[in-house]
This record gives C-alpha cells, sequence and structure tokens, in this order.
C-alpha cells in the first residue's frame, strides 16, 4: 500500500526482533530505513535483507544511551536521506530476573540508562529534527505490557517501562501543537528472543506463560507489533496523538 512512501524512517534496536520486523515492514511500505542498533553485524544483515527485497535501509550503530551517538545518528540519517519523518524507539534491554529485595544494582542503572534514559535521548534529537524541518514528524515509543500490569520479579524493567509512558505522554502535551504526533505501543508475550532468554532465565516454556499472558492462546508475532507501529507512524493515524496501542492478546485484562 506504500503507506511510508517516501518517508525517512528511524528504527533502534533494529536489529533483530520487533525492531528487525517493523524495519522491514517500513521498508516494504515505501519508507527509507535506517536501521539503528548497537548490534553491527545483525544490523548489516537487516540492511542487506531490505535491500535484497528491494528496498532501501542504511546502518547505523548506537549506544542509545550515549547522547553523543544519539545525536550522531540523527545526524547520519538526515545526511544519508535528507530528513527525518517518524522514529520508531524500540531499543531496549531484557527484563531484570531478580525479586525487588534482590535488586541488581548494576543491572538496575544499564537498564535505566537505555530504556529510560536512551528513549528520552532519542526522542530530544528527534523533536529537535523535526522542529528544524519544520513540518512535524511522528515518534512511536515501544513500552510494555509491564507499564499496565505488573508481573513477578522484573522491578527495575517494570519501573522504567512506567517511565516510558510518562516520557510519551509529557512530549505528546508539549509537542502537538507542533504538528508532531507522540505514541506509545505496548507489546505483552511477543515471541522475540528477548522474550526467549527472560524465559530461559527463569526456567519457564511458551506453554507456561500463554495461559497466564494471552487471551488468545498463543504469543504473538513480530509481525504484528510492526503492523502496530507502521499504523501510528502512517497518515492512518493522522489524529491519534498522546496514547498507547496495546498489543498483546488481551493480557491487560487478565
Amino acid at each position: 500500500m506504500n503507506r511510508l512512501s517516501n518517508k525517512v524512517a528511524l528504527i533502534t534496536g533494529a536489529a533483530m526482533g520487533m525492531g528487525k520486523a517493523t524495519a522491514e515492514l517500513f521498508a516494504q511500505e515505501g519508507a527509507k530505513v535506517i536501521v539503528a542498533d548497537f548490534n553491527e553485524e545483525q544490523g548489516n544483515k537487516v540492511v542487506e535483507q531490505i535491500r535484497t527485497m528491494g528496498g532501501e535501509a542504511a546502518f547505523c550503530k548506537v549506544d542509545i544511551s550515549d547522547t553523543k551517538q544519539v545525536e550522531a545518528m540523527i545526524k547520519f540519517t538526515v545526511d544519508t536521506y535528507g530528513r527525518l519523518d517518524c522514529a520508531v524507539n524500540n531499543a531496549a534491554l531484557k527484563p531484570d530476573n531478580n525479586p525487588f529485595h534482590d535488586l541488581d544494582e548494576e543491572y538496575y542503572d544499564r537498564l535505566q540508562a537505555v530504556d529510560l534514559k536512551g528513549t528520552a535521548l532519542c526522542m530530544k534529537y528527534e523533536l529537535r529534527q523535526f522542529m528544524t524541518q519544520g513540518n512535524g514528524g511522528s515518534i512511536v515509543n515501544i513500552s510494555s505490557i509491564n507499564a499496565f500490569k505488573p508481573t513477578v520479579g522484573n522491578p527495575s524493567y517494570q519501573a522504567f517501562k512506567h517511565g516510558v509512558e510518562g516520557l510519551t505522554k509529557a512530549a505528546a502535551f508539549e509537542y502537538g501543537v507542533k504538528g508532531i504526533r507522540i505514541n506509545s505501543l505496548a507489546p505483552g508475550a511477543i515471541k522475540t528472543p528477548m522474550l526467549t532468554a527472560a524465559l530461559e532465565s527463569q526456567n519457564l516454556t511458551e506453554e507456561d506463560i500463554i495461559p497466564k499472558m494471552s487471551l488468545v492462546g498463543r504469543l504473538g508475532d513480530v509481525k504484528e507489533v510492526a503492523q502496530g507501529s507502521l499504523f501510528l507512524s502512517s497518515d492512518e493515524a493522522s489524529y491519534v496523538h498522546g496514547t498507547v496501542l496495546h498489543v498483546g492478546g488481551g493480557f491487560e485484562l487478565i
């Protein structure tokens, strides 16, 4: 349908999982895509895959917890494709795996630096670029069902995903008048490498969690999350602002 025809899209955490699926779908829909990730090898493979499909993409290595690298990422985007139209801030670390009384302070700090501060830094420089261009833009922040429904054993991750929702609302309240739409998407139990690693760390299987985390009897697919980000980034969502799209099989209702 070319819903993103002639648009430039930045996807962070795009080397695998939901970010990879989002980058590929955006390219299929006509966007020129910046695949941003810390994993250079996997990120370049995503770019190659997009180009094989006939799309346009370029890789940018970035640690989003570093403000200079985030600023350079936006510059790379503009230098490569001339502008920025939409961004999906997807990069994040996997959840912690400790009860609150055994809080891992070192991992807490790393999670905060990437999942919360990193998202804020991406928004900061994306917003600056949109205002420089002067014709609006779209930001989608990937939060989590854990920002709305607690689970056991990952207090740090839950806290910072709550924070991502706060960042989304704060920015939406201020920048909508400038034509910049800002929304979040909250995935539930999606079959990703991150979820697989989290299950393994807790000695759980998919069958163990499906009854507790889905009303539709299965895990979600990364492509279903990508479709949500596509909608929020497209002109089809031109009056959708400051809200959250749940892609979680109804987990928020359980």
